[in-house]
């Protein structure tokens, strides 16, 4: 195999984080249009995230946040964006960069992206973005536990049955196709 001294797998995560920057930067400027509302799953321990210390002993290595119907002061940054968010009827404010991020979905339009973590070791038959079905999200791209609770984590988000049919899964950015194996 030849050797490269282009890390794109890299920069294909950071294109895609661009991504999730663009829309969450829309949705400041102009709300949340139609039925659009996000899963934004993130590393509780990541650099520059700031979150309440509860929500840390909590959710102590991975959260979802949902952005829908209750939110205020999204402002996004060059590398993280902050907004604020009730958990048990009480205001929080949050900042969570966006290396931070492992998950992004918009369920209205079955649309998800997965980033793997820097941190973890992966499995290089994974690919750069994760297998689907791992992670916050089901094999159809939908958070894991969705219609629970504002908030959930991997461990605590039921697993999604298999189906024959063609979900959201087809919209998955994954990298595989185009890996020699």
């Amino acid at each position: 195999m030849a050797e490269t001294y282009i890390d794109y797998d890299a920069k294909v995560q950071d294109a895609l984080r661009e991504v999730v920057k663009t829309v969450l930067r829309e949705t400041a400027a102009d709300g949340l249009q139609g039925e659009h509302h996000f899963y934004v799953a993130f590393k509780t321990h990541a650099e520059g995230v700031d979150i309440p210390a509860h929500l840390v002993s909590r959710f102590p290595d991975e959260m979802t946040i949902v952005i829908q119907h209750k939110f205020w002061g999204l402002e996004v940054h060059d590398d993280y964006f902050e907004i604020g968010l009730s958990f048990n009827q009480k205001p929080e404010h949050l900042i969570i960069p966006f290396d931070a991020i492992v998950g992004f979905v918009d369920p209205s339009v079955q649309f998800a992206l997965q980033f793997h973590d820097e941190s973890d070791v992966a499995d290089e038959a994974e690919g750069p973005l994760g297998a689907v079905g791992e992670g916050p999200f089901d094999e159809s791209g939908q958070a894991q536990g969705e219609g629970a609770p504002a908030i959930s984590t991997q461990d605590d988000a039921p697993k999604a049955a298999d189906s024959d049919e063609n979900t959201a899964a087809d919209n998955i950015v994954t990298l595989d196709a185009f890996r020699r194996k």
